[in-house]
């Protein structure tokens, strides 16, 4: 099983930048993906980008070329990088990680994009 907690939301103006954490502990050598979602007031939750053990990264289209996910040398902890925020990325952003036992989540990261 693995514990993860998100941080670094906030709020912040259109155009601007925020770095998400996700910090894991417990069993992190099984984990073989780790992705970011978002779920908006009264809306799905979302899958946003994804790392893999190997380093491969995945991102939904409307993320493309502005965020970034990545992560230590381990899986202690995971990033995402977001620029060029526009009002329609403000939403809950979890983290979530997947192993042979299932899928884990995070309490989640309030992101706020408004004026």
């Amino acid at each position: 099983q693995v514990q993860l907690v998100e941080s670094g939301g906030g709020l912040v103006q259109p155009g601007g930048s925020l770095v998400l954490s996700c910090a894991a502990s417990g069993v992190l050598t099984s984990i073989y993906l780790m992705r970011w979602y978002r779920q908006a007031p009264g809306k799905q939750r979302e899958l946003v980008a994804q790392i893999s053990s190997g380093g491969a990264t995945n991102y939904a289209e409307f993320v493309k070329g502005r965020f970034t996910i990545s992560r230590d040398n381990g899986w202690n902890t995971v990033y995402l990088r977001m620029n060029s925020l526009k009002p329609e990325d403000t939403a809950v952003y979890y983290c979530n990680a997947a192993h042979p036992e299932g899928t884990d989540w995070g309490q989640g990261t309030q992101v706020t994009v408004s004026s």
